[in-house]
């Protein structure tokens, strides 16, 4: 789904939505994000070297994730992220693609390890939990 379906799933809306395309295949949502360069994140991380911050990825890791969480009209909070690794930096011209999967759920609570790759390459990874909240 592009930009406009993924609003339809997950709460996030410019400039914090950081995912352009997303899906679910067997089970895994699969996501990706195109750095422009001229994303508000960039701005002074690091002038003359642009690197997107960790959070960032964080962050659009975690968007790919709530495609998992199966909301039923709830938010997704995130409420955790653990185990989080920074393998190599992403810079402008970046494509990053994102594996997310389910591990656990309890009650409102989902558990979900995920990864973002550059050209097949590990940039980050980690665990990550949400609360599912009316």
């Amino acid at each position: 789904m592009d930009r406009d379906g993924i609003k339809q799933v997950i709460p996030h809306r410019e400039p914090m939505l950081l995912i352009d395309t997303a899906e679910l295949i067997d089970g895994a949502s699969v996501a990706s994000y195109t750095v422009r360069g001229d994303e508000f994140f960039l701005q002074g991380h690091y002038p003359g070297n642009p690197v997107v911050p960790g959070v960032i990825l964080c962050e659009m890791m975690a968007q790919s994730a709530c495609l998992l969480t199966d909301t039923q009209g709830a938010t997704p909070y995130l409420t955790g992220i653990t185990n989080a690794r920074f393998k190599k930096p992403v810079k402008p011209g970046d494509t990053i693609n994102f594996k997310c999967e389910l591990k656990s759920s309890k009650d409102i609570f989902r558990f979900i390890k995920g990864e973002g790759r550059v050209d097949g390459n590990v940039c980050v990874n980690g665990e990550l939990s949400f609360a599912l909240v009316e």
